[in-house]
């Protein structure tokens, strides 16, 4: 408060002190400043345990132990290395020694499968005779010869040409094409069909397991061969079709091959025979007028397709 002048009717001013000036003046407690002249006077204490390690001696133990894991590791990986090695190789030869015996049983199987064709047409006439060769012929169960056309198939090589396009699509030939070919063949008029060696019937399937197609539950490799017997106009006839066109379209795009040939003279394995559960006789079982295999089992012919039509490019 302010006290009136002597001799005047206004009061004296009379200033308190200022508490932020002050507080912006000397920001730090006088007691801070004490306690650090108080710590550097005492005497510097040496660091003790792991804080006494420089820094240098702490990264070279971490290296040398790593080290050392990483040689138990390798000479784990070398010692068990000849096990593995042995055990590949004995599945290899494995493989092998079962493919031997598969293709050796198959072999029987033919030679069993003709002797009993030749008894049959022993013990049947003449004319029933014919008709059961017609019939086996016409279902795929029988083999058959004559002239037709050979579709080839192969994977584009590893080294395509990215600068001119090569290698849009699928490198490689999938089941799916195998499919649509043999498609296009049963309605360009085929009357027998097989892919690789593997005839192709009413309840054939094209299918893929894994990285393998498989014709009728057997791998297939590239390159694949689908021949065809069938009329002489049965080239042109594929060539016209939409399959034809779609697999020349992807062979100029990815870089597979894709052609096709006239073949004379094909003889075309027989199927392996159904496991038949049950059988009923046909609604017309007189043979067909022609003289000729009676029936495509493809979509020319009075049976279903040979394959699913699933999958495309």
């Amino acid at each position: 408060m302010s006290a009136p002048r002597p001799g005047g009717n206004r009061p004296e001013r009379v200033y308190a002190p200022d508490f932020l000036t002050e507080l912006f003046r000397n920001p730090l407690d006088p007691g801070y400043a004490d306690a650090a002249a108080a710590r550097r006077s005492r005497p510097a204490e040496a660091p003790q345990g792991w804080r006494a390690w420089p820094a240098r001696s702490v990264s070279l133990v971490v290296v040398v132990v790593l080290g050392f894991l990483f040689a138990v590791a390798y000479r784990q990986t070398m010692a068990d290395e000849p096990g593995r090695s042995q055990a590949r190789s004995g599945l290899v030869a494995q493989i092998k020694d079962r493919v031997s015996e598969t293709d050796r049983l198959s072999a029987s199987a033919d030679e069993l499968r003709e002797e009993v064709s030749r008894q049959r047409d022993a013990a049947l006439s003449g004319s029933a005779a014919a008709r059961l060769r017609n019939l086996e012929a016409s279902t795929g169960l029988g083999r058959v010869r004559g002239d037709g056309v050979v579709v080839r198939l192969a994977d584009a090589p590893g080294n395509q040409d990215a600068v001119t396009g090569a290698g849009a699509g699928p490198p490689r030939v999938l089941y799916s094409d195998l499919q649509g070919v043999a498609n296009a063949l049963w309605s360009a008029g085929a009357e027998a069909i097989a892919i690789n060696g593997q005839r192709l019937t009413s309840t054939s399937t094209i299918r893929l397991a894994g990285e393998a197609i498989l014709v009728d539950f057997r791998p297939v490799t590239g390159p694949y061969e689908v021949s065809a017997i069938g009329p002489g106009s049965l080239q042109r006839r594929f060539e016209d079709s939409r399959s034809a066109a779609l697999m020349q379209e992807v062979a100029r795009k990815t870089g597979l091959s894709f052609g096709v040939r006239d073949a004379e003279d094909l003889t075309l394995p027989a199927a392996p025979e159904p496991q038949l559960r049950y059988a009923k006789p046909s609604v017309s079982p007189s043979p067909s007028a022609s003289g000729g295999r009676s029936g495509s089992p493809g979509p020319s012919g009075s049976g279903p397709t040979s394959s699913p039509s699933g999958g495309g490019r």
